[in-house]
């Protein structure tokens, strides 16, 4: 049996190197963000995250009509927010698609009303979109060439012009985590937490550079401190489960795994990794569940098509 177990393991292994694409493709969203008065909000800041993604968050901003675009997302659950000056943030999940038919198009609707924060009043006064909104994708370009140091440089040189626009700092973060520069990624988070104390994104990514790092102490401290605040997103908890497992602690990552499905039970993610939890635990029948489980609730994830892969194995036996 447990040399069966054992073989088992390794198949899991396999799937897991062989089941992700030499080239993934990319996905396109794009879409319009407006006020309460149906009038378009140029200016406006668009942000894409999937911390299970690579890179994890992409930024665009508005032209003078309030539209915007993003290109080069990976297929899986995004958490698309827009927000600006003077106006409640607006926020909603897509599953974006790679293959098939485009994404439909976002249209987001920007409540007034919310208190400006610090340095934000006129901020993007006297400031050209449509440049701002080329800089940014140049930028953008570069990281995705890898050419980590020039869209470093470009990220910078948009802060200096535009310095109300600290959320930059969270593409300046991802290029050097990139050139495992660890130390200044997370000066360029933690300038985001002196501005926004309580961002929850920014300590997400303190806690992923830390595990990166291999400081599994502070990652942990970063996100457990993310998981006690007010309305903790599935993020949080499936991070906090992924330092857990770094520290061999996989009851308790088990434990955090479970509150990311419970916060969004059509995440496919940690359902995946409970089923790992549950075949490292020899329990075949139930990891066969949660990975038809994976299948069920993303058919078009990169989990689902290494679900499918290990329901095969595992019922080879």
């Amino acid at each position: 049996m447990r040399e069966r177990h054992k073989m088992l393991m390794a198949a899991v292994l396999l799937i897991l190197m062989s089941a992700l694409p030499a080239v993934a493709q990319t996905g396109r969203i794009g879409g319009l963000v407006k006020d309460d008065k149906g009038q378009p909000v140029k200016g406006a800041t668009v942000v894409a995250e999937n911390p299970g993604a690579s890179p994890p968050s992409f930024t665009a901003t508005t032209d003078d009509r309030g539209r915007f675009s993003i290109i080069g997302l990976r297929s899986g659950n995004w958490r698309i927010t827009a927000s600006a000056p003077g106006f409640q943030p607006s926020s909603g999940q897509l599953n974006v698609r790679t293959i098939g038919a485009p994404n439909p198009p976002l249209e987001f609707t920007l409540a007034p009303g919310a208190p400006e924060m610090p340095g934000m009043g006129g901020a993007l006064a006297g400031v050209n979109t449509k440049e701002l909104q080329a800089e940014l994708q140049a930028a953008e370009d570069l990281l995705n060439a890898a050419n980590y140091d020039g869209a470093i440089a470009a990220y910078q040189a948009i802060l200096t012009k535009t310095p109300a626009l600290t959320m930059i700092n969270m593409q300046i973060g991802r290029a050097h985590r990139m050139k495992k520069d660890w130390d200044a990624a997370l000066a360029a988070y933690n300038a985001i937490l002196e501005g926004d104390p309580t961002n929850e994104r920014a300590k997400i990514e303190v806690g992923m550079t830390n595990l990166e790092k291999g400081d599994l102490d502070a990652a942990e401290a970063a996100l457990t401190e993310a998981a006690q605040g007010m309305g903790a997103s599935r993020e949080v908890f499936y991070n906090l489960g992924e330092v857990k497992f770094a520290k061999g602690e996989t009851d308790e990552a088990m434990k955090y795994y479970q509150r990311a499905m419970d916060t969004d039970p059509n995440w496919a993610k940690p359902v995946f990794k409970m089923g790992l939890g549950r075949l490292q635990k020899a329990d075949t029948a139930g990891a066969i569940e949660m990975m038809e489980k994976v299948i069920a609730v993303e058919p078009n994830s990169e989990e689902a098509g290494m679900a499918k892969s290990l329901i095969e194995q595992l019922k080879k036996g």
